[in-house]
């Protein structure tokens, strides 16, 4: 049933009756509105930057979550007197479960509503973390680690899109250099915080942490972010599509998640890698048939999207590769104690979210291949020259400093360009896309990295080896992102909605 409706902005949009006006609605089916933004707050100049202030809660948390809960794994280890590989599988689950669910959350957002399954997020995410606190055992932590995942795929799914349908095409950049900053800030503190945490008050607080963040997101999410507008056609959910998509991306990252520890030759790991293809290529061929696909092939036939998706997900295999091999080089060869040792790897994401807004506003007049080709080459002199000139800790803090720079010059130009590729209709699945890649770059950094410094005979040895690859996957990096055309964001977008036939932004 569709009903027409007015907007909070005032414009009126053709859109599910659900989505339409809260007076639509009657009993639990209010749950399913998206309510309005007072009105204050959507006549305010200032109303898309408190959506990017919004956004930013989410994606500080995300990234804080990420990096303080690994930090609990000796204090679990010891607590439910469980072997390291048991242990390790909280972090595990919660990243499959997140990379397996995020495309289907945005697919599921652009028929639904962003704000809706964004305000809805945090709920989840909030009710996750608060059970994970209150796990009496390792099984059910893991369980509810599930719950956490889902709200955050919910979380990053529709962030980017979110930005994206709010802010004017010609501060596009800069808005997603800003939330890129709160990721990077996430990142950069989250050890520190996380340590402070399990001194004060035990493991159970890294998680306890998440609900007053989570609500300061929630309200600001029903205050400040307007109601979706450019909807896909509401149809029936690709359901069959899910259940090939989930294992597939399951089984491929298990395989390169638990590569180094049960061996890539083992049956196991290349049983779930031969699983992982299989069930991807049937996906691909559901996907080419259906009327209504839950990943719409044709976004990859844009040159653009394609290839900020590829180099993308090379960026994030290099950050958390380098993020990886640089603590054991510190300790294990330089002798640094792990407290420098966290202090100085921070410099990375602080460079980072320092350089990422600039590199936003500088992609909206210069357009994104500029920005992208010059910080992967950043990134690639930075890692060959550490991997080649033997450094001690001042130079590896200043090559640290400089391959987040590099990284904070790629990354906020890459996604703006992705998502000024896509569709409006499609932005939550391009959204989606976007950050299945960063969880699979995370995954693929943590265990080509990890293997390649694994083979060396000295960790001074692995260090170079390891650095040496991460060049090469940089300078791929820079080949990709130069296929990428060098108009403005804005001229991008506008281009890309002419192609796909979609209306432009009122």
């Amino acid at each position: 049933m569709e009903a027409t409706g007015p907007n909070d902005g005032g414009a009126p949009t053709a859109t599910n009756v659900h989505l339409s006006d809260h007076t639509a609605a009657h009993g639990w089916r209010r749950l399913l509105v998206e309510t309005r933004r007072p009105s204050l707050i959507r006549d305010h100049r200032h109303a898309a930057w408190f959506v990017v202030a919004t956004v930013c809660v989410g994606a500080f948390m995300g990234q804080l979550d990420a990096s303080i809960v690994t930090l609990a794994f000796p204090t679990l280890q010891h607590q439910f007197a469980a072997p390291l590989g048991a242990v390790s599988w909280v972090g595990l689950t919660y990243l499959l479960v997140l990379v397996a669910s995020v495309t289907a959350m945005g697919r599921l957002a652009d028929m639904v509503g962003r704000k809706l399954l964004y305000t809805y997020g945090f709920a989840v995410f909030i009710a996750g973390s608060a059970l994970c606190g209150l796990a009496p055992g390792l099984l059910a932590l893991d369980g509810f680690r599930v719950l956490q995942a889902v709200g955050a795929a919910m979380l990053q799914a529709n962030s980017v899109a979110i930005i994206a349908l709010a802010v004017p095409r010609r501060s596009l950049g800069r808005a997603i250099g800003v939330q890129g900053a709160a990721q990077a800030v996430g990142l950069a503190i989250g050890p520190a915080v996380g340590g402070l945490l399990l001194a004060a008050g035990g493991w159970r607080l890294l998680f306890f942490i998440n609900v007053p963040f989570g609500l300061v997101g929630l309200a600001a999410g029903l205050l400040f972010i307007p109601r979706s507008r450019d909807l896909a056609a509401r149809v029936r959910f690709d359901w069959p599509g899910l259940l090939l998509f989930v294992p597939a991306v399951i089984a491929v990252t298990a395989a390169i998640s638990l590569g180094n520890v049960a061996g890539w030759t083992s049956p196991a790991i290349l049983g779930a890698a031969v699983l992982g293809v299989v069930l991807a290529a049937a996906f691909i061929r559901r996907e080419r048939r259906t009327a209504a696909p839950m990943l719409d092939l044709r976004l990859f036939r844009n040159v653009s999207f394609s290839a900020g998706i590829a180099s993308g997900l090379l960026s994030y295999l290099v950050m958390f590769g380098v993020l990886l091999v640089v603590p054991f080089f510190l300790e294990r060869a330089l002798g640094a104690g792990s407290g420098r040792t966290g202090l100085e790897l921070a410099v990375m994401p602080v460079a980072l979210g320092l350089v990422a807004p600039l590199s936003g506003r500088l992609a909206d007049r210069l357009g994104p291949r500029p920005l992208t080709v010059a910080g992967m080459l950043i990134v690639a002199g930075t890692v060959a020259a550490l991997a080649l000139s033997h450094p001690g800790q001042p130079e590896l803090v200043a090559g640290l400093a400089l391959v987040g720079a590099g990284l904070g010059l790629f990354t906020p130009s890459n996604n703006s360009a992705i998502m000024a590729a896509a569709p409006r209709e499609e932005s939550g699945v391009a959204s989606g896309v976007l950050n299945m890649t960063r969880g699979m770059g995370t995954a693929l950094g943590l265990a080509l990295t990890g293997m390649v410094f694994g083979l060396a005979a000295s960790p001074a040895r692995g260090f170079e080896s390891a650095l040496l690859f991460l060049a090469a996957v940089s300078a791929a990096a820079v080949l990709i992102a130069s296929l990428r055309g060098g108009r403005r964001l804005a001229g991008a977008t506008t281009a890309a909605l002419r192609r796909e036939g979609a209306p432009s932004r009122p």
